[in-house]
C-alpha cells in the first residue's frame, strides 16, 4: 500500500501564525506516519494582497520547525 499524501496550502498575504503552523505539522505528521508525502501548495491567489517575501517566509518557518516537504507547487 502506497502512503497518504497531505497538503498544506498556505497563502503569502500576511505571516503565518500558530494556527497555520499546527495545521501543517498535523498534515506532516499525518503523512509521515503513514509512510507519505507532505505537499506545500502555495494559494498566491490574491496578487494585490501578497506581501512581499511572504512565500520564502512560509519556506522558512516551516523549516526552522522541521517541516520538510517532498513537493512544492504554486497555485495561481
Amino acid at each position: 500500500m502506497n502512503g497518504i499524501r497531505t497538503r498544506f496550502a498556505p497563502s503569502p498575504t500576511g505571516s503565518m501564525h500558530i494556527g497555520n503552523l499546527r495545521t501543517a505539522f498535523y498534515a506532516y505528521a499525518l503523512a509521515k506516519h503513514n509512510n507519505g508525502d507532505f505537499i506545500l501548495r502555495i494559494e498566491d491567489t490574491e496578487k494585490k494582497r501578497e506581501k512581499e517575501g511572504g512565500v520564502e517566509d512560509i519556506q522558512r518557518l516551516l523549516k526552522v520547525f522541521n517541516i520538510k516537504w517532498d513537493e512544492l507547487y504554486i497555485q495561481s
